[in-house]
């Protein structure tokens, strides 16, 4: 059998796009003498598509989306992840499912069993689990499919809770010769080894091959890397379709034996850690543009640090040089290597680039707030308002033009609050908002000496002790925890969710632990304000960590 998996990048909620890009490739498959074709979780309407599934003609308008594909296939076998209705008075309203069809018919319908209500999933809240399982039949042959979660039986990167059911194995115990599983699986910084390993643990327990299709492309801030993959009853990978793009992995199956072979010589990707952050980014910042329409193009404060420099230079990545512009701002408190490393920079890239000196505006505002500052001495109103007044500038300048302005806040300071909102965290995206400040200096110096292999991002902006420049002499280290020790907590804190006692325990002082977890806690406002987070961790700010705003829990104390 003939078996082409086919890694898609659909838009949510744009049906009609969808489905053109479904029967395209259904059409080159059949041209191909392809006998199964297999095609992403929810490839009908996206991943996810959230509450557009509660609008009566957006369900309407996917199921007759459903018929027209069904219509359309000729030769060959089609399976493909959409939404279904589930007749049941009782229930919800619908089912996520996976259709086989072939020759104009529907053959069989199976519906995911396992709906993840962790992290940025909410599947529960949509979709009526299955309840009943059997083998798709195909020529005779049994396929044992699964949707997404369904495969990820108790083996999450995190794991929020324990299933009671494994899919898997109930259709193996059914007869199924093949595990299939389509999925929209996001990219996370561990997500590709982690998932990998989980599918040869499938692969080898049921002694099954094992065919993975993965959804790419962005939707918002989430990532999926695609990693569509072969892999044999022993649990060798034997061909992988290439991360952050669409793409296919033709494979020839002998049902009778389980022998599987790819259809042609298949190079496996071997992207790295930092050269699949980069390929997240470059395709987060891309996707988000396409899909919304708001600009081809996108603006950013280049402050002589290193975050704004960073993220001009994933800008570049993902849109080209012509895409990006680049101001800088300096005041009083500016060094002249601020000026100076963001002009090397912007030539280095090759960038458009500006200079707005900010003091006079500065000075302008002190005085028209003099009659009720009087008597007041210089402290934070003053330090953010210069930060506020580049943020207008850069919307001023976003609105006459149309560029996106791109926020450049790392992951450490949007936990902590040290960032101004209307100022610095004004923007339509942030790219490195899920980096800690340690892990913007790794992957800068990666940049440097690995992807580039030359001095990008100047040495002087690497080897700088990192400020704000609000005020004289200005460190980030006057009001933070040295950035080695505060991402160690951060991670523990957010990432791993530890108590305080237990990050106490693994050696910091308690009362750097408390004041970092008060911080984070008390600045759950500003990240209730803050653009989209390009989602790079199992644990980011946004969709995934639903923090209350309004709460009074003080259990750290006792915790």
């Amino acid at each position: 059998m003939k078996v082409r998996i086919e890694q898609m990048n659909p838009v949510i909620g744009r049906i009609d796009g969808n489905v053109e890009l479904i029967l395209e490739v259904v059409a080159r498959a059949e041209s191909d003498g392809i006998d199964l074709l297999i095609l992403p979780e929810l490839v009908v309407c996206g991943y996810p598509p959230q509450d557009l599934l509660e609008k009566e003609s957006f369900r309407e308008y996917c199921y007759r989306a459903n018929e027209k594909i069904i219509d359309a296939t000729g030769t060959t076998a089609l399976l493909f992840g959409t939404i279904t209705s589930n007749p049941a008075r009782l229930g919800r309203k619908m089912f996520n499912s996976a259709i086989l069809a072939r020759g104009g018919k529907k053959l069989d319908q199976v519906n995911k069993t396992l709906l993840p209500t962790y992290d940025i999933f909410d599947d529960l809240r949509y979709f009526e689990p299955n309840r009943r399982f059997d083998c798709m039949v195909l020529d005779g042959v049994k396929l044992g499919v699964t949707i997404c979660e369904d495969i990820w039986y108790n083996e999450n990167e995190v794991q929020y809770h324990h299933y009671d059911v494994n899919p898997a194995e109930e259709l193996k115990e059914l007869g199924a010769q093949v595990i299939i599983n389509i999925s929209a699986s996001p990219y996370t910084k561990s997500k590709h080894e982690h998932r990998l390993e989980m599918l040869r643990s499938h692969a080898k327990r049921f002694g099954l091959p094992l065919f993975y299709c993965n959804q790419t492309g962005a939707q918002t801030e989430v990532i999926f890397d695609g990693d569509s993959c072969l892999l044999s009853n022993r649990g060798d990978l034997v061909a992988m379709a290439e991360p952050f793009e669409p793409g296919t992995v033709d494979l020839e199956w002998e049902p009778d034996s389980g022998r599987v072979k790819a259809a042609q010589t298949v190079v496996l990707p071997a992207a790295g850690r930092h050269a699949r952050i980069l390929g997240a980014i470059r395709l987060g910042l891309r996707d988000y543009l396409a899909k919304t329409g708001i600009s081809e193009k996108v603006l950013l404060g280049l402050s002589g640090g290193i975050d704004s420099a960073l993220t001009a230079v994933l800008a570049v990545e993902a849109l080209g040089p012509g895409q990006v512009t680049a101001v800088t701002m300096p005041s009083s408190f500016s060094s002249s290597g601020s000026v100076n490393h963001s002009q090397i920079l912007a030539e280095e890239l090759g960038i458009e680039f500006h200079e707005i000196a900010i003091q006079p505006l500065f000075e302008e505002y002190q005085q028209a707030l003099e009659p009720l500052f009087h008597g007041t001495g210089f402290g934070v109103a003053e330090e953010n308002l210069q930060s506020r007044i580049r943020g207008g500038l850069l919307m001023a300048i976003s609105n006459k033009f149309g560029h996106m302005l791109l926020s450049t806040g790392n992951k450490s300071e949007v936990a902590v609050g040290y960032a101004t909102l209307y100022g610095d965290m004004n923007g339509g995206l942030n790219l490195i908002g899920d980096l800690y400040k340690t892990e913007v200096y790794t992957l800068s110096r990666w940049l440097n000496e690995e992807w580039y292999g030359r001095e990008v991002i100047p040495n002087a902006i690497l080897e700088k002790a990192p400020s704000a420049e609000l005020r004289p002499d200005q460190k980030d280290s006057d009001s933070l925890p040295d950035y080695e020790v505060l991402d160690k907590i951060l991670f523990r804190y957010i990432d791993c969710q530890q108590e305080k006692r237990e990050i106490i325990e693994a050696g910091y002082v308690p009362e750097t632990v408390q004041k970092v977890i008060r911080l984070v806690d008390n600045n759950e406002f500003k990240r209730y304000q803050a653009p989209p987070i390009l989602k790079l961790s199992p644990k980011s700010f946004g969709a995934g960590r639903r923090w209350p705003l309004v709460q009074g829990w003080t259990g750290h104390e006792t915790g």
